[in-house]
Order: C-alpha cells, then sequence, then structure tokens
C-alpha cells in the first residue's frame, strides 16, 4: 500500500509541478515571439503526436514525468526566431519563467489551503502529572490557538513549549463543543527526558472531528505570503544551520524523484485518511518553491546557469562563444545526472519513508 500511495503521490503532486514549470517557459517564450518547436506532455520516448499550433508540435510521451519545452536555437543564435538570437532580456524572461511559475502556483496552493482551513490538532494523550494534564488539557481536547496564534500545524504548539520553558503558555481549547482557555508552564530543559516526551507531555494528531482552523479571504492571503517567504528564507538558511549544528546532514539530506513521491504518498494518504486536502496543498506548495529556487540556483544545465551566462553577457557587453558554454552545460548535465542516479539508489536503498 505504501508503494501504491507513493505512486499516488507522484502522479498528484511531481508531474503537476514539472508541467507547471515548463508551462511557465513555453508561455514567456510565446509573450517573447520565441518559436518553441516542441511540447511535450510527459518524457521520450514519444508515444504520439497530439497536433500542432503555431509552430509548436504537441507530443504525448512514455515517461510520465510532467514535461518538457524544446525551443527553436537554444544554443544556436543563428535561427532568427530562436531562444539564443533573441534579446538578452527576452532570454533572462524566458529562462525564470519556469521558477516564477512555480512560485505562482505555490502561492495560490497556500491561499486555497487557508481558505479551506487547515485541519485542528488535537490531543493524541496526556501523560499523568505532567505540565499539560496539570494545567487541565485532557486526550481528544482541539488547539485552537497558542498565545494568541493561530494553531494550524503542530510547530505553532511545540515551538513556544520548547523556547518558554518555565513561562506561562496560554492555549485556546476546544471541548465537547466547548472553548475553554487554558494555561501551562512547559518544564524547563533538563527537567524531561526527550526522548519520552516533549516539555509539557503531550501528543499531537490531527482532529478526526472536522474542526478547522479558517481565516478569511484576505488573511487567507496574507498567511500564504508570509508561508512562501518563511520557506524561501528557510531554503537560503539550510547551509548554516548544518554547519550550527542545528539540522543533521541526515535531516538535511537531498532526495530524488523516489524520495519526494515517498512523502507525497504519505501526505496524500494523510489527506484521504483526514479528508482534507490541507495536508496535500501545503506539500504541493512547498514542492513548488523549493523546484523554483533550486532551478534558478547557478548550476550549468539548470535555468540558473544559463542565467548566469545571459548576466555575464550583460556585464561584459558580448556573450561567450555558444559552443563555449553549451559544453559548460553539457558537463553540468552529465553531472546533474550523476548526482541525481546516486540519490535515487540512497532512497531506494535508505528510504525516507520506509515500505
Amino acid at each position: 500500500m505504501s508503494f501504491l500511495w507513493a505512486l499516488a503521490g507522484f502522479f498528484l503532486i511531481l508531474t503537476p509541478i514539472i508541467l507547471i514549470h515548463e508551462l511557465g517557459h513555453f508561455s514567456a517564450a510565446r509573450l517573447s515571439k520565441i518559436r518553441v518547436e516542441e511540447f511535450g506532455f510527459g518524457f521520450p520516448p514519444r508515444a504520439a503526436v497530439l497536433g500542432q499550433r503555431n509552430g509548436t508540435t504537441f507530443t504525448l510521451n512514455w515517461l510520465p514525468l510532467g514535461g518538457f519545452v524544446r525551443p527553436a536555437g537554444e544554443d544556436d543564435p543563428t535561427i532568427p526566431d530562436g531562444l539564443s538570437a533573441a534579446s538578452k532580456r527576452a532570454r533572462f524572461f524566458v529562462l525564470v519563467a519556469g521558477a516564477l511559475a512555480n512560485f505562482v502556483a505555490a502561492f495560490l496552493a497556500w491561499w486555497f489551503a487557508f481558505s479551506i482551513g487547515a485541519p485542528a490538532i488535537a490531543i493524541s494523550y496526556v501523560n499523568p502529572d505532567s505540565p499539560a494534564f496539570l494545567g487541565g488539557i485532557r486526550t481528544g481536547d482541539v488547539i485552537l490557538e497558542v498565545d494568541g496564534q493561530k494553531a494550524d500545524n503542530t510547530n505553532v504548539i511545540s515551538e513556544p513549549m520548547y523556547a518558554k520553558g518555565g513561562e506561562p503558555v496560554e492555549l485556546l481549547v476546544k471541548r465537547d463543543g466547548q472553548t475553554m482557555t487554558l494555561t501551562v508552564v512547559p518544564r524547563l530543559e533538563g527537567e524531561y527526558d526527550p526522548a519520552v516526551e516533549g516539555p509539557i507531555g503531550v501528543g499531537l494528531t490531527m482532529a478526526d472531528t472536522g474542526e478547522r482552523i479558517t481565516r478569511g479571504f484576505g488573511e487567507a492571503a496574507k498567511d500564504a505570503a508570509n508561508t512562501f517567504r518563511e520557506q524561501v528564507t528557510l531554503f537560503f538558511q539550510v547551509p548554516a544551520m548544518i554547519i550550527r549544528g542545528d539540522l543533521s546532514p541526515s535531516e538535511a539530506r537531498p532526495v530524488s524523484v523516489v524520495g519526494i513521491s515517498q512523502i507525497a504518498g504519505q501526505v496524500t494518504e494523510s489527506s484521504v485518511s483526514h479528508n482534507t486536502m490541507f495536508p496535500l496543498l501545503h506539500f504541493f506548495a512547498f514542492i513548488n518553491v523549493a523546484l523554483g529556487l533550486t532551478n534558478l540556483l547557478p548550476i550549468p544545465a539548470l535555468d540558473g546557469g544559463r542565467i548566469l551566462f545571459v548576466l555575464i553577457e550583460a556585464v561584459r557587453g558580448r556573450r561567450i562563444e555558444p559552443e563555449r558554454e553549451g559544453m559548460v552545460h553539457v558537463i553540468g548535465m552529465l553531472v546533474l545526472l550523476s548526482l541525481m542516479l546516486f540519490m535515487i539508489v540512497q532512497d531506494i536503498i535508505n528510504p525516507i519513508i520506509p515500505f
């Protein structure tokens, strides 16, 4: 069943995200009057030609990995209506448009997710004589707010408990249809065994009652923008967090399409079992941001690597010879494919989520 959920997660999350990225490139090329020779659904080998429109051949391919765009003259500036012959501004726009499409999709997904309401977090158990028990928290309580912040994810609940040891934390709780305010005082570090329990001694789970943390349309948009900003910031903070020891290398390890599919499968299963789209939409948005930012890194063969050559051309006043740039991207692609193969093997041998 884990394999089937991973397969479902792959088709529901990864395939659309890659397709969105390629649609961004395609739309920008069309707006820039750059001819696109082929827009493929899936990756070759080709299964069928779906049709032609405005000089573009639309194809269906056997490998279901989203899609691809093949612009005319990608590395040949002698082709008049091709990508390489276009202006620096047009090339920059086309290259960055894939990531921009992912960012827009992420914002819209979070906006919709917050609009329909995040699943509330419930207490799955309370340890006897724990700060939570002494504060009046009981199994089945639904946590609505923590110190005035909407509790739409477990971090909103757990982070203050670790950060405010010895200080009172106010919780807005719903129990048997009644809303009440409770106060707990988390234990200080060293007063509990973190291998056994947390600062207040409870377990957390998604509420099965259908209580949701709701937001208005404008508030949902604001929280979507804040979440987007937080995820972008986190992306660039990860190296420093590893150096400081806040993250272990195993926790921050890069994952392949196999590992992402495993996580996507678990998220899909959680959404189905709890009858809520929120986990699926949240993960969809998160991977859109991750894919967009990764593609903008200045690495040969990625969009960011090609953007770097455009910026170098803008600074030096003339472009690097296409043959030399093309060789750099070929070498970069070979390195990336080797790294991808290594990560796939790693995710199979040491899966993120064991089957």
